[in-house]
């Protein structure tokens, strides 16, 4: 089981970050603090600040300190939600995901793709295209099918073995054509993180967002 995480280096930044954010906030409202200061000994004695002058900017103090300290937890809870992610996700390596993707995946002398229909379609074919760009067979689904998902099987028998083949699905509702989204299953070898993105790594060479995720095999 591989999982591949950048975490450890993420958090450290983030408690950098998280330190400069406090220091800065600090900073912040010291100088609030000393302007105020400095206005109320430089007042005019005849036209002091009244209640409602003070308040106000003792409430400003704390409205950006109170920001600071929420920006502080959301960081805080982002980091540990995206550990609990990675460690969590680690539990899907081996296991065939449905993402976004043409790439058509082959066990056992059989191909296997899918596809969304934005429409429902009387008419469905996907087109089984070589590394060249040349249509090499066509595989006609029967029936009307209805808009969401769909999958197909392909033989492998009728292409080259090691090739790695990708498909097309060309569909239309009486001869209107009706969009159609490819989909892909692979096996995830891998989890990472990038950033705030939690990623998977598949056997086809290709990296995904989890969010991308269609479907569990």
């Amino acid at each position: 089981m591989a999982v591949t995480a950048t975490s450890n280096t993420q958090s450290a930044a983030q408690l950098a970050a998280t330190a400069a954010n406090a220091d800065e906030a600090k900073a912040t409202s010291d100088r609030f603090l000393k302007l105020l200061v400095a206005q109320m000994k430089n007042q005019d004695p005849l036209s002091p600040m009244d209640n409602a002058q003070v308040t106000s900017q003792m409430a400003q103090i704390n409205t950006v300190s109170g920001i600071e300290k929420l920006n502080t937890t959301v960081a805080s809870l982002s980091s540990q939600f995206m550990q609990l992610q990675t460690v969590q996700g680690a539990a899907l390596v081996g296991r065939d995901v449905v993402v976004p993707g043409n790439r058509i995946s082959i066990v056992d002398g059989k191909g296997f793709g899918a596809f969304e229909l934005e429409g429902s379609a009387d008419d469905v074919k996907v087109e089984v295209i070589a590394p060249g760009g040349g249509v090499i067979d066509t595989v006609k689904l029967d029936g009307r099918q209805p808009s969401g998902s769909g999958t197909f099987t392909w033989d492998a028998s009728k292409g080259t073995p090691g090739t790695p083949y990708t498909f097309r699905v060309v569909a239309s509702n009486a001869g209107v054509a009706t969009k159609a989204n490819p989909l892909m299953r692979s096996e995830v070898a891998a989890v990472s993180t990038a950033g705030n993105v939690f990623n998977l790594e598949l056997a086809n060479g290709s990296t995904v967002p989890y969010s991308a995720v269609k479907a569990f095999n």
